[in-house]
């Protein structure tokens, strides 16, 4: 079992930054696949970024530039960098885990997920 907690969702301008956070626990961190998904009200579960176990990534065309997926294994935590927010950035944002290790773009692939952090962007 892998438990995620995602943080750092809040309130933002647009054009500001924010920082999101997904602490791990419950098995190997490093051996596992991260990615980010987005749910806006009314819409589909929408794929953002993506880290294999071994670092690579992948990410949304629209976000490419301003969304930076990354992890840091001793600590256990993943982060998604946002920047340059714009309104149609305001959604839920989740994490997910895969013991795979590999860094699916369908949200079905995913065995574990946390419950998510609102962002909601101003205009």
């Amino acid at each position: 079992q892998v438990q995620l907690v995602e943080s750092g969702g809040r309130l933002v301008q647009a054009g500001g930054s924010l920082r999101l956070s997904c602490a791990a626990s419950g098995r190997t961190f490093s051996n596992l696949a991260m990615g980010w998904f987005r749910q806006a009200p009314g819409k589909e579960r929408e794929f953002v970024a993506a880290m294999s176990w071994s670092g690579n990534t992948y990410y949304l065309d629209s976000v490419k530039g301003r969304f930076t997926i990354s992890r840091d294994n001793a600590k256990t935590v993943g982060y998604l960098q946002i920047n340059s927010l714009k309104p149609e950035d305001t959604a839920v944002y989740l994490c997910a885990a895969d013991p795979s290790g590999v860094a699916f773009r369908e949200a079905v692939e995913y065995d574990y997920w946390g419950q998510g952090t609102q962002v909601t962007v101003s205009s």
